[in-house]
């Protein structure tokens, strides 16, 4: 009897079966080497979503914008703010790469801007493209800072006065430059309630009045490095908040009765004061152009500053004279030669006058 015999399946032959399974996408037929095609996985991906609807509180006198509790300066323009808040109301697959929008926006009314948003991108190595549509509405609410300063509230005082003297034009300026300086360091720093709420000019000095105890520290320690002088503070307890006792503190700024820049006369010599110590002046021979400490008690009188000097056109120089013409009369002048400058004829020099002793002091 013939026996059919059965021949073994041959290992270079593939399964066909297995391959159609493999090789195309079950919902489409369309080839994808592993389950859904690119195509069909991006039609059942919900790839894009957007809030409709989203609400931005707004101080209407500064701009700054609240986040929960918590406020803080715009570090944009309207167009920008806008821009940015409707991309925040936007939400993207994981996926997406390659991410381009456009913003589109209309001011429907004074608290209303509708907003569409456009977004292409790549999704599962396809190209994606949507539209949503956004809408923000703004809120109006006087911010923390904004309510302190038009509530005229404070918690200090920096007060400047000059030892047996006012306070000059300079010191003014310069006083009333540090306080914004340090007010736009501290609020950059995030210290929003670190605030000028005003600055007071009185016959003798100024008072600037700040919306923090650390404003007031740090405003005093600037105007003493630059101006000169000690800081001392003086609490004052006005009342309670949240169980805890509330103090105004006046920062009491002393300028000393000599500044950088002044020239004095000790002993028959001229020097121009470079730095106020605590025991003594550093200064700087204007005869010898060497420096030295001189107590103050050593001083004669004051002359004036170098920001009071005058400019005195050089006629000649011989040997330890220098000739110039008297910036007040023209009239010819002579004055001793200094070895630490080297005037040139026919150019100016700096001179301050001493009108007691009727003489033209070189100072640079």
């Amino acid at each position: 009897m013939h026996h059919d015999r059965v021949r073994p399946a041959r290992a270079d032959i593939p399964d066909l079966t297995m391959n159609i399974q493999e090789t195309f996408c079950p919902r489409c037929g369309a080839p994808s080497p592993e389950g859904l095609c690119p195509a069909c996985r991006v039609a059942e991906t919900r790839w894009l979503e957007c809030e409709g609807r989203i609400a931005c509180v707004q101080c209407p006198t500064c701009f700054s914008i609240r986040q929960g509790k918590v406020w803080s300066d715009l570090q944009t323009d309207r167009e920008g703010l806008i821009r940015d808040l409707a991309l925040s109301a936007v939400r993207l697959h994981p996926e997406v790469t390659d991410v381009r929008t456009g913003i589109w926006f209309e001011e429907v009314s004074p608290n209303r801007t509708a907003c569409t948003v456009e977004v292409h991108g790549r999704l599962y190595g396809l190209l994606v493209h949507d539209l949503c549509r956004v809408e923000i509405v703004w809120q109006r609410e006087q911010c923390n800072r904004c309510s302190r300063i038009s509530g005229g509230y404070y918690e200090g005082v920096v007060q400047i006065r000059a030892a047996g003297r006012g306070m000059t034009p300079h010191e003014r300026e310069a006083a009333i430059r540090i306080a914004e300086e340090a007010e736009g360091a501290l609020q950059a720093s995030g210290e929003r309630l670190s605030f000028v709420s005003g600055i007071e000019e009185i016959h003798d000095g100024l008072d600037i009045v700040v919306g923090s105890q650390h404003m007031g520290q740090v405003l005093c320690q600037a105007l003493a490095g630059e101006l000169g002088g000690r800081c001392t503070t003086h609490p004052k307890l006005v009342g309670e908040r949240d169980g805890r006792q509330v103090y105004r503190i006046t920062y009491a700024l002393r300028l000393p009765f000599y500044r950088k820049g002044d020239i004095v006369l000790s002993k028959g010599t001229y020097y121009e004061v470079r730095k106020i110590e605590p025991q003594h002046l550093a200064v700087f021979n204007l005869m010898t152009g060497t420096g030295r400490a001189l107590r103050e008690e050593e001083v004669e009188r004051r002359i004036g500053n170098v920001s009071d000097a005058e400019s005195a056109l050089v006629t000649y120089t011989s040997g330890d004279t220098v000739g110039v013409l008297d910036p007040a009369t023209f009239a010819p002048r002579d004055i001793p030669a200094v070895p630490w400058l080297f005037p040139v004829e026919g150019a100016p020099v700096r001179v301050i006058r001493d009108p007691e002793r009727d003489e033209l002091i070189m100072i640079g």
